[in-house]
C-alpha cells in the first residue's frame, strides 16, 4: 500500500490583489518560489504523461500503485500552482506568454524524447528537492511566515508533498529502465533545460511585470545555468537587494555545507531518498493538516486548537 496522501486544499487565490512580490523582506526568495509556479504546470504534466506511460511497464504492483498517488500529487500540484498564476494573470496579462513558452517547452521534451530520458529527468529533478526544500523548511519563520499567508501556504503545502514522495520518481525509473549511468548522463542536459526555464521567467518577469510591481526582481534569476548567468544573478542581488535580504541569509554555513553536499550525494549511484535527513517542519505539517485540514490554506492563521502553536 503507497503512503501517500491526496490532500485537496482549497487556496484562497482567486482575489485579484495577490502581490508579484509576496515576501517583500526576501524578494529573492519570493522569485525563486514565483518560478517554480511557471516551472511546475509544464513539468508536472511532463511528469504525469511519462509516469501514466510507464506505469504498465511496471511488473510490481505496490510500485504501480504508489507510482498512481505520486502522479496524483503532481496534477494536484499542477491545479494550485495554475491558481496561483491565474492570480498574478490577471493582474499582469502578459505573464501568459511566459507560461505558454515554459509549457510549450515541457510539450517538446514529451514529444521528442525517449520514456527513459524523461523518467531519467524527472528522477535527477526530483531527487534533489528534499535536501534542497529541507533549508527553506527549517527557517519557514523567515522564508515564508513574514510574507503573503496566502501564497506562503501553497508553497508550504507544496514542498512538504515533494518530500513526501521523495523516492518516487526514483523508485518509477528504476523500474522501468533502472540504469544509473544512463541517468548520470542526463544530469547535463537537464542543467541545460533547467536554464532555459529558468531564462524564460526570468526574461518574462522582467517584461510583463513593471518594476514597481518587483518585476525588475527576474533579474535575480539566472537566465542559464552556467557560471557567467550564475554570476550575473549574484551581481544582481547585491544591486537590487538590502543586507539580509538575501535568500539564505542567516542560514547557518554548516546547514548550507549540508545542502550542498545533499545535492551532489541526491546524484549517486547508491542514493536512496527514503532514507534523506528531513525537515522536522514537515512531520509538523502533516500532523496539524490531519487535526484540523483548513489550516493548509492560512498556515499562520487557521491554528489548532491545542497544539501550542501560536495563531499569526
Amino acid at each position: 500500500m503507497s503512503n501517500l496522501k491526496m490532500r485537496r486544499v482549497r487556496f484562497d487565490l482567486g482575489g485579484d490583489d495577490v502581490p508579484f512580490n509576496w515576501n517583500p523582506q526576501r524578494p529573492a526568495f519570493a522569485m525563486q518560489c514565483n518560478l517554480i509556479t511557471f516551472f511546475a504546470p509544464g513539468f508536472e504534466k511532463f511528469i504525469v504523461d511519462a509516469t501514466r506511460e510507464a506505469i504498465p511497464l511496471m511488473r510490481d504492483p505496490r510500485q504501480a500503485e504508489e507510482a498512481n498517488a505520486y502522479l496524483r500529487q503532481e496534477a494536484q500540484h499542477s491545479a494550485a500552482h495554475m491558481s496561483h498564476f491565474r492570480a498574478l494573470v490577471r493582474r499582469w496579462p502578459g505573464l501568459q506568454e511566459t507560461m505558454d513558452e515554459v509549457i510549450a517547452s515541457y510539450d517538446r521534451l514529451t514529444a521528442t524524447k525517449p520514456l527513459a530520458w524523461r523518467l531519467a529527468y524527472t528522477a535527477v529533478i526530483e531527487n534533489t528537492f528534499t535536501p534542497y526544500f529541507k533549508v527553506f523548511l527549517d527557517h519557514e519563520d523567515k522564508l515564508f511566515a513574514p510574507g503573503d499567508e496566502r501564497v506562503a501556504s501553497l508553497f508550504l503545502w507544496h514542498f512538504v508533498e515533494e518530500i513526501e514522495h521523495r523516492s518516487s520518481a526514483l523508485m518509477v525509473y528504476n523500474a522501468v529502465h533502472g540504469d544509473f549511468l544512463y541517468r548520470a548522463r542526463t544530469i547535463g542536459s537537464v542543467a541545460v533545460h533547467l536554464g532555459e526555464i529558468a531564462g524564460i521567467v526570468s526574461r518574462g518577469f522582467q517584461k510583463h511585470v513593471p518594476a514597481a510591481d518587483g518585476g525588475h526582481y527576474g533579474g535575480l534569476l539566472p537566465e542559464r545555468m552556467t557560471p557567467p548567468s550564475l554570476l550575473a544573478a549574484a551581481r544582481a542581488a547585491r544591486q537590487m537587494t538590502e543586507p539580509g535580504q538575501g535568500t539564505y541569509a542567516g542560514v547557518p554555513r554548516k546547514e548550507m555545507i549540508a545542502m550542498l553536499t545533499g545535492l551532489v550525494r541526491s546524484q549517486g549511484p547508491n542514493h536512496d531518498p527514503t532514507h534523506e535527513n528531513l525537515p522536522p517542519f514537515a512531520e509538523r505539517w502533516c500532523d496539524r493538516y490531519d487535526e484540523e485540514p483548513k489550516s493548509a490554506a492560512h498556515w499562520y492563521s487557521v491554528g489548532m486548537a491545542g497544539s501550542g502553536e501560536p495563531r499569526r
